[in-house]
């Protein structure tokens, strides 16, 4: 209900609100609710003022009920219900799905109680969790702490392969100390562990738990099937935890529909109710279709151009800066994202993030400079292949662009053009020169852990940086804002001098949806509400 409609209805006492709902509900008409609202003693323009105020929060009001179809933006084989190995949005979407975290980040980012009642900590080191007594698991299994030590201590184990073990390895012990009580002693302290709780792979699995393709978590939906490549389908979970809140539709099929031209053929079809990832040239179209919305976020995801700084040409500093100064920002934020975008500076904390470093010199287009840094570096006299592919968002239009600006210094570029299906497999970081994604993250340490440290995962141009892994490590144990400030900014310093990376701009999150998808809000951990839509959407049918 709007600010609005609390101020008009306020000219009623709460019993008279509660009969002018009734009423409504009832599917009282316009007529009969005029009457009531005379013998009120209010005129006819007044009383439908409020009669207008009603019916409006009256539909705001969640109702459940009905099955919808949703269309992520990517799939293959590889998909996974297992929380510890999720590395696509696709996968966050179905883990928000069936299971929960020990917190879980809010509008801003922020972490929130989920599965713990409380947190405390000793120094930023100690961490003790006290998890809230009678949730169950989907097969009716109480949540212990003995679940916690399971789903945490997985990250630790090599056969696993966790996705997060830069984040996972700053947690040297974890026990039970307690049958609703679970001890996290750090490596070192660190303030934001409570965020990392919260993020998609430290969702709590059961203990014991070898077929992670039936789905069994405490999550507000209950995996009825599940196959890799193709399709879920959740239904509600009845005894869900959480009180006065959703889920509110019985079921969700969700799939991946990776061209993007397809996902809008099958929205404007009405085959499907929500589809995530819509390019800016599709949101015209939408937006002048007929109960159609598009729903904008702002947050940091970005697609970058990676060039391995382990194998040629990325091994040569002199082709990385020139092809940084190749890169046509302004160009690429207004005719690739048609102004759905704001522009980066080489470096992945976004500008709504609180340590992004806006003192950085913006790295400007300046082809003279692009062409004496590459031809210092002989990349003038052969042609470059660069991957690109609709998996990652905007590469291929990015890629003309840069071919573009490449044709005005003589330099010859062939865009290599692969399927989305199998692009994070198969060719993600793995080709000399090519694209990423990255997804949202809620701080700068997830983010320089999980991509830029020596020892991440997601390293994805091989970058090694000994001072930047040292001030990482003490930049989560200082407590000084100031100084902690400063540290991620001297990270971002390097990261824009030396990564094998161009970020040129930050895209804002475009989905599309039937009007009749109601609960939908922009979510700052990414698209689809920060891929945890399911739990929060309603159909008004």
């Amino acid at each position: 209900m709007t600010d609005k409609h609390n101020t008009t209805l306020a000219l009623l006492n709460h019993g008279e609100q509660e009969r002018l709902m009734r009423a409504i509900r009832a599917g009282a008409s316009r007529r009969d609710l005029l009457g009531m609202m005379g013998a009120l003693g209010l005129g006819a323009g007044l009383g439908g003022s409020l009669i207008g105020s009603a019916t409006n929060a009256h539909a705001q009001t969640p109702k459940k009920g009905g099955k919808i179809r949703v269309a992520g933006f990517g799939s293959s084989t590889a998909d996974t219900l297992d929380p510890a190995k999720q590395s696509y949005s696709t996968d966050y979407c179905r883990c928000t799905m069936f299971y929960n975290g020990l917190t879980e980040l809010d509008d801003v980012m922020a972490p929130q109680l989920a599965l713990a009642e409380s947190i405390e900590n000793e120094k930023a080191t100690i961490w003790t969790i006290k998890l809230r007594k009678g949730v169950q698991f989907h097969d009716g299994k109480e949540l212990t702490s003995e679940d916690v030590v399971f789903s945490l201590k997985r990250h630790h184990d090599p056969a696993v392969g966790t996705k997060a073990k830069a984040l996972a390895d700053q947690m040297k012990e974890i026990v039970a100390t307690g049958k609703y009580e679970v001890k996290v002693t750090l490596g070192a302290p660190n303030a934001d562990f409570p965020v990392i709780l919260g993020t998609y792979h430290f969702l709590i699995a059961q203990a014991g738990t070898t077929d992670f393709n039936k789905g069994i978590g405490t999550g507000p939906f209950k995996c009825k099937e599940f196959s890799p490549g193709v399709r879920s389908i959740a239904v509600r979970n009845e005894n869900y935890w959480k009180q006065g809140g959703g889920p509110y539709v019985d079921e969700i099929e969700f799939f991946g529909i990776p061209d993007v031209g397809a996902r809008v053929n099958a929205l404007l079809a009405g085959d499907v109710h929500m589809i995530g990832n819509v390019n800016a040239a599709s949101a015209r179209l939408i937006l002048g279709a007929k109960g159609l919305k598009i729903m904008e976020t702002k947050s940091g995801n970005y697609s970058n151009l990676i060039m391995r700084l382990d194998q040629a040409p990325g091994n040569n500093p002199d082709f990385v800066l020139g092809m940084k100064h190749l890169m046509n920002r302004d160009l690429i934020k207004r005719n690739v994202f048609q102004n759905y975008a704001e522009v980066a500076n080489d470096t992945p904390v976004p500008p709504l993030n609180r340590y992004f470093a806006k003192d950085i010199p913006q790295r400007p287009f300046d082809p003279e400079k692009a062409k004496f840094h590459l031809n210092k570096a002989g990349a003038l006299g052969s042609p470059l292949q660069i991957t690109t592919s609709p998996a990652a968002t905007g590469s291929v239009e990015m890629g003309l662009v840069l071919q573009s600006s490449a044709n005005q210094i003589g330099m010859k570029i062939d865009l290599r053009q692969v399927p989305a299906d199998g692009y994070w497999s198969n060719y993600w970081f793995k080709v000399p020169v090519g694209f990423g994604n990255i997804n949202p993250r809620p701080t700068a340490d997830i983010l320089f852990s999980l991509f830029f440290a020596s020892n991440a995962a997601w390293n994805e141009s091989a970058w090694k940086n000994e001072k930047f892994d040292q001030l990482l490590g003490a930049a989560r144990a200082e407590t000084d804002e100031a100084k902690r400030k400063q540290m991620y900014t001297d990270m971002q310093v390097m990261i824009h001098e030396s990564a094998g990376i161009g970020i040129p701009v930050f895209i804002n999150g475009l989905d599309a949806h039937t009007e009749k998808l109601k609960g939908l809000r922009p979510m700052g951990t990414g698209s689809m509400m920060g891929y945890a839509f399911a739990e929060h959407v309603w159909l008004d049918a």
